[in-house]
Parts: C-alpha cells; structure tokens; sequence
C-alpha cells in the first residue's frame, strides 16, 4: 500500500529503474554514437513533449535499441540519422504520439468542435 501511494506521488518505480538502465546502456556506447544519442536524447525531450512516463523511457529505449544495433555493426551515424537529423527525430517522435500532451489537445478540440456541430444541428 505505502509503495503504490509514493509511486503516484514520484511516479513509478520500474520507469525509474528502466530510465537508469537506460542511462547506463548509453554509457556504454562508443564515443560518436553516445554523443549521437545524447543530441537526439536531448532534442527527443525538448521537442517530442511526451508526458507519459513510461512512453518515453520506451521511447528512449528504442532509441538505445537502435543505436547499440548500429554501433554493433558498424553502421555510420549518418546512415541512421539521413542528411537531416531533425526530419529523423521528428519522424522518430511520431511513433510515440500517445505520450504527448498535444494528443491529448487535439482530442479535446476535435471533441469541443464535434460538441458545437452537433448543438446546431
């Protein structure tokens, strides 16, 4: 009971635990690709708005996922990014839609909008 009342006051304790491993597997990247990872870390935070915790701590773990897979490989940053890492960050935060704030929004607007329709018909 005391655990279940203090995860929804500080969020849930697997999300923090998963967020340090996280943090930990990108600890261990080569040089080039942590850096890599830390910059769409960065932009993925600032930019995606997720508010969900465990949508961004899967977030941040498919992004692990995918750039452990190309440090493993050998595969250049470029050739994960393309020549425009902010059209692969956004279309990367696509995926995780449902964790943002702004789904929520427009949910509301569409709801708020079918509301006004249907008090004029």
């Amino acid at each position: 009971m005391t655990a279940a009342w203090i995860e929804q006051v500080t969020g849930s304790f697997e999300d923090k635990k998963r967020w340090r491993e996280y943090k930990a597997r990108k600890k261990q990247m080569p040089g080039s690709y942590r850096t890599a990872i830390e910059g769409l870390e960065r932009y993925l935070t600032y930019a995606g708005a997720v508010s969900k915790g465990d949508v961004l701590v899967q977030m941040f773990d498919d992004l692990a996922d995918l750039v452990e897979r190309a440090a493993a490989d050998s595969t250049p940053i470029r050739e994960i990014v393309g020549d425009d890492p902010v059209e692969f960050a956004e279309e990367f935060i696509r995926n995780y839609s449902d964790g943002q704030w702004i789904s929520k929004e427009r949910a509301r607007l569409v709801e708020s909008i079918d509301r006004a329709v249907a008090d004029q018909a």
